[in-house]
């Protein structure tokens, strides 16, 4: 039965996981004989207590990428418990990488918890909820294991609880669609609420929003890593084990035990290793002077997509400017060309996609531009499409001493992006962009620095086409350019 000091004693945590899940259970006894909180999950519940009782009211983000065996499952069972006790009319959503993991391991973990705890009674459990025992509340009062689906993220949406509490929980949240995480974000808006964000997983991959956590985005994200190695639970011969058979740095050990991403994920086309060996060369500009710029343009028009150019010389790439949309066709051009004179140019290579336009308007200026169809078949052969060529190119580039431009933040994110899918011809095919998580418009820009092959007699072409054409002056959108 549930009494008014009980009532009372559970109120009394609600900024406080840590006392929370020390009072509920009964530790050392019985089904906890010998058992008691890990020192990770001590610790995220301290790092949780802190911030809530600093500004309980700041949006509150925490991921954690761990091996496995490390007892994630009950931290979440505990954070559910805690959030839903310790708020009247509190709201959570837990969701997981499948169905199967939802129901059978992530939910049945927290029906464990549930019956350990002493106020048990103050909740109803199910096999997809948790709700509060008063009917009063049962509506206002819960927690729900909810499937994720890419189709209809509605059920993400709808997230809203002002004046109270949310709690939502993503497990094995690698797996877990970017489109879902960006529904969550967008749903979590209400001002005057206590509003919590936990993913847990392995890093089954390299890209994606959970990888962003401890990447981008890591300036919003509470981050821990966490080794199985370092667990107090975990079987330390098991994992040994794997790491003399597999090797400290496979990828094996790195996702499994370290909590750390692959090199390459199973069907990436440019993997981590890569991009990062990229990332870490620092050449020098002047050094390539003796080789041809070619100029990539990727330019935009629809939703988040950003219009991008990039040039590159041998060994050394720049991002030269980016914005929202290329919407005006002659400015965009004449930018173009300005860059085309600075670097002296030998080819400008622009995407056929939402280019034909600023194509158009370099004919109009005596400009020799390059119109790329990226889904031409027109390619060497092992390549699918044009597209695959460029990008086969940029990855061969990149593991033969490539660099990438240090003050572009998100071409490696960009880069590693692209997935291989099954061909009918048996040649490299990526991933349609419609099937990416957001378009890699700097990433396009670079792959069309390699859309043509040169002559050596051309190097020198672009002085001569500026003085033969029209020359690239700033646009002034009051003044008519001819």
């Amino acid at each position: 039965m549930i009494t008014k000091e009980m009532i009372e004693f559970v109120a009394r945590f609600e900024h406080d996981p840590v006392g929370f899940v020390k009072a509920m259970y009964p530790w050392g006894e019985g089904e906890l004989e010998g058992q008691y909180p890990q020192t990770w999950q001590l610790e995220l519940l301290s790092s949780v207590a802190e911030k809530m009782q600093y500004d309980p009211m700041k949006v509150q983000r925490y991921a954690t990428g761990s091996g496995h065996g490390i007892g994630k499952s009950a931290v979440n069972a505990w954070l559910i418990e805690w959030a839903l006790y310790t708020k009247v009319d509190a709201k959570a959503v837990i969701t997981a990488n499948t169905d199967t993991q939802l129901r059978t391991k992530t939910w049945v973990e927290l029906s464990k918890w549930h019956r350990l705890n002493i106020a048990s009674e103050m909740f109803v459990y199910t096999a997809t909820s948790l709700y509060s025992a008063d009917p009063a509340h049962e509506k206002t009062w819960r927690a729900d294991a909810i499937p994720w689906s890419k189709s209809n993220p509605a059920a993400f949406a709808g997230l809203h609880n002002k004046g109270s509490r949310i709690l939502l929980v993503f497990d094995e949240a690698s797996e877990i669609d970017d489109v879902i995480w960006d529904v969550a974000e967008g749903a979590m808006t209400d001002d005057d609420t206590e509003i919590l964000w936990f993913a847990f997983g392995n890093r089954t991959r390299n890209t994606g929003k959970f990888n962003d956590c401890f990447g981008k985005d890591k300036s919003r994200w509470d981050t821990r890593k966490i080794d199985s190695r370092t667990v107090e639970v975990t079987n330390k011969r098991l994992l040994q084990e794997w790491v003399d058979y597999y090797g400290i740095d496979s990828d094996f050990v790195k996702v499994r035990i370290l909590g750390e991403p692959p090199s390459s994920g199973e069907y990436q086309f440019i993997g981590r290793d890569i991009v990062e060996a990229a990332r870490a060369r620092t050449l020098d500009y002047h050094s390539y002077q003796f080789a041809p710029a070619v100029i990539g343009v990727d330019p935009a028009w629809l939703g988040k997509d950003e219009a991008s150019i990039y040039v590159r010389k041998g060994n050394w790439s720049k991002l030269l400017y980016t914005e929202a949309k290329s919407d005006d066709h002659k400015a965009f051009a004449h930018r173009i060309a300005l860059y085309e004179d600075e670097y002296r140019a030998a080819a400008v290579c622009i995407d056929m996609g939402y280019g034909t336009g600023v194509y158009s308007e370099g004919k109009a200026l005596g400009r020799r531009w390059h119109l790329i169809p990226f889904a031409s078949t027109k390619c060497d052969m092992g390549y699918f499409n044009k597209r695959a060529e460029m990008w086969g190119s940029i990855k061969q580039w990149l593991i033969e001493g490539g660099a990438l431009d240090p003050l572009d933040k998100d071409i490696a994110d960009e880069l590693m992006l692209p997935e291989l899918v099954a061909s009918n011809n048996g040649t490299i095919k990526l991933q349609r962009k419609e099937d990416m998580a957001y378009s890699p418009n700097r990433a396009d820009a670079l792959a069309l620095t390699f859309a043509v092959r040169l002559k050596a007699s051309s190097y020198g072409l672009p002085a001569q086409k500026a003085k033969a054409g029209k020359q690239a002056l700033r646009y002034d959108p009051l003044k008519a350019m001819y």
